[in-house]
């Protein structure tokens, strides 16, 4: 039954992730028939992100009340209200409406099934969880790409996802009891997994987190990590159409493998982590994602930029999951919940106002600052990243040795 309950899980992690690249492959076609500046899609992307930071930082208290399962169900029904309404917005102005419960029902929706499947399942499935979020944001530009290439309907893609949405909420109704039944008999591996790993118990008690060592500099690389995740797929399309002069559609197809990279990376790297440590997963992905924005930044032939969009999705794809899993190594099982829930928060910060951030630059300037900015963001989250290594080295080596010295 878990096994089963668990693809269930996978399927709205899949619609967690079809809204969340709909809009930067669709915004070339938008802009043009509503009339919008090109900025406007930074300020709607703030929106939805805004909306998913505050229901993240309330899910807490809010999954303890109802229950995993009825918070998922009534999320899902508020993003596919939100997308319905999204098909139908006659202005910018109702898109910035509907931008409000469809951030709201996803911040939910992650901070749930995210807590879930840390405390019911081994700690693997949390790449194979994301990896289905790639699944889905795969798929989104793949069905806007189609409906822009055909009809020119951006409206029909948005009413597409929608309908898959509405699907789901019928699945998660009549599969609603077996989330407690699940719970109760899956056990908690993780606390099994994070008493072989752990290196060093914290002693934080009640430290504030923000004041525990380390912490900050884990929190600005989830910063920088979301900031470049969201500022690709939601500009990459303008990009390449902009700079590069491709169609629109072929544009959202090429876009698309961006989220394909992520998507299979993630599956891959389910399979690699039984091997290979955390640290190594998030060193790695950090100089690929590099490499491949480097190619961007390049003037190369435009064949080249599908291939980049790909390389920074492969390298992009371990880091976030192998975070988060690295969260109770790092700081320590007694703090681990609390840090995790402002990591999200700090991630979803770097969704909020780095995407924006590029669109003001290129309103002012042209949108062909896109690949020096991902350089730059990427760039600083590796150099965040290795600073923190090297700090939990140095205390893993002072603790050592304080061992060693009380003998």
């Amino acid at each position: 039954m878990a096994t089963f309950f668990l693809l269930i899980i996978y399927l709205a992690f899949i619609s967690l992730g079809l809204p969340d690249s709909l809009l930067g492959s669709a915004w070339p076609i938008i802009r043009g028939d509503l009339g919008a500046p090109l900025g406007t899609a930074g300020v709607l992307f703030m929106i939805v992100a805004a909306g998913t930071i505050v229901s993240s930082l309330a899910s807490g208290s809010v999954l303890r009340r109802f229950g995993t399962g009825k918070v998922t169900l009534a999320s899902c029904i508020m993003t596919a209200v939100a997308l319905l309404g999204y098909s139908l917005a006659p202005s910018v102005f109702w898109l910035g409406v509907c931008a409000i419960p469809l951030g709201l029902g996803a911040g939910a929706v992650d901070a749930g099934l995210n807590n879930y499947v840390a405390a019911h399942y081994k700690a693997h499935h949390m790449s194979w969880l994301h990896c289905f979020w790639g699944v889905g944001a795969t798929l989104g530009p793949v069905i806007m790409a189609g409906f822009i290439s055909g009809d020119g309907h951006w409206r029909n893609g948005y009413l597409t996802v929608a309908i898959i949405q509405f699907a789901l909420v019928v699945i998660l109704f009549f599969t609603l009891p077996l989330w407690d039944r699940v719970a109760q008999s899956a056990g908690d591996s993780r606390k099994e997994e994070l008493g072989e790993r752990e290196a060093e118990p914290s002693d934080a008690g009640r430290v504030k987190p923000l004041r525990i060592p380390g912490v900050k500099l884990a929190l600005v690389s989830f910063l920088f990590y979301c900031g470049v995740e969201a500022t690709v797929g939601l500009w990459g399309s303008s990009y390449l159409v902009g700079v590069k002069n491709i169609g629109a559609a072929t544009a959202a197809s090429w876009v698309s493998m961006y989220y394909a990279g992520i998507t299979v990376g993630r599956f891959i790297a389910g399979f690699v982590t039984f091997k290979v440590s955390n640290r190594v997963m998030i060193r790695t992905g950090q100089i690929t994602a590099l490499f491949g924005a480097v190619l961007l930044i390049l003037p190369l032939p435009a064949i080249l930029s599908l291939i980049g969009f790909l390389i920074i999705g492969l390298g992009l794809a371990p880091i976030y999951p192998c975070m988060l899993h690295e969260t109770p190594v790092r700081f320590g099982k007694q703090q681990s919940q609390t840090i995790m829930g402002v990591q999200m928060a700090v991630a979803y910060t770097g969704s909020t106002f780095m995407p924006p951030l590029l669109g003001f630059l290129a309103s002012h300037s042209t949108i062909g600052v896109f690949p020096i900015y991902i350089v730059l963001s990427a760039a600083a989250m590796w150099l965040f990243s290795e600073r923190l290594n090297v700090f939990l080295k140095a205390r893993s080596r002072a603790a050592q040795g304080s061992v060693i010295s009380s003998r």
